[in-house]
């Protein structure tokens, strides 16, 4: 059993992972992250169920989280593996592998294990990404911008007179008030773009050769109306944005990456 831990920008995530199937998934925001005694005793509350020598499998995009987790390992002297480029068996054809997020890469790495490759992921959180892998298991690089709650977040901060408005999925195209039309246009919008994105990526992607696949994960897709958005067709009759959602993509990356580390080390 592994103890993952994915930490985002928005919130920790802890799970245990046995044999790539995820448990309950504990959720912490990150504005109310508790101390490395008190992560460490949940940490500890979940690894009780499992093997003694349960060890932590961490992804993170936050450096705070990364050493808030090293010392909760620390503190209940648990193993700790790090996703990252140099532990994560995944080829990668960019200049810079070592700048490349920890978590599109093991997004990449797990979902090509389990769906095959050419694929391609889409990962909606605070920053949506769209990331890809060829049909050789090379990761080729991706697209990255800005999420639904970060498109609301700004759009209150900087502008005079529109207000913030909690992601929730549009009533209709043509918002009825300044709330609806406001998330007409970023839920709308962003899914666009998503479908553009990933539209030309497939495109570079695989010349001629098999359609990727598309799998989603992310924060977002935690929403019945997200997941619907993401896998129906369209009101103009294009097809589903994506082929199938995974919203515990990283957790069981995690723990499938902490298999293949314990087995690779004999």
């Amino acid at each position: 059993m592994t103890i993952a831990v994915d930490a985002g920008n928005g919130s920790l995530k802890l799970a245990s992972v046995v044999g790539g199937r995820v448990g309950p998934v504990e959720r912490i925001p990150l504005d109310a992250a508790p101390d490395a005694l008190a992560l460490a005793e949940r940490i500890a509350a979940l690894a009780f169920t499992g093997p003694a020598d349960a060890g932590i499998a961490l992804v993170s995009v936050v450096p705070r989280m990364t050493g808030l987790v090293r010392e909760a390992a620390r503190v209940i002297g648990a193993p700790l593996l790090v996703a990252d480029a140099a532990t994560i068996p995944l080829p990668i054809r960019v200049g810079h592998p070592s700048r490349v997020g920890a978590d599109r890469l093991l997004g990449a790495w797990g979902a090509g294990l389990h769906h095959g490759t050419p694929i391609i992921v889409v990962d909606l959180g605070t920053a949506t990404t769209v990331d890809a892998v060829d049909a050789s298991g090379v990761f080729a690089g991706g697209a990255i911008l800005p999420g639904m709650d970060l498109g609301l977040a700004s759009l209150a901060r900087g502008t005079a007179q529109l207000p913030e408005v909690r992601l929730s999925a549009p009533r209709a195209a043509i918002g009825q008030d300044t709330g609806e039309a406001i998330l007409s246009g970023v839920v709308l919008g962003h899914l666009g773009a998503i479908r553009e994105v990933v539209t030309r990526i497939a495109a570079e992607l695989s010349p001629g050769g098999p359609r990727p696949t598309v799998i989603a994960t992310g924060g977002v897709t935690q929403a019945a109306w997200a997941r619907d958005a993401l896998l129906l067709p369209a009101a103009d009759e294009l097809p589903p944005i994506v082929d199938a959602v995974d919203p515990e993509l990283l957790l069981r990356s995690l723990g499938l990456l902490a298999a293949h580390v314990a087995a690779a080390a004999g």
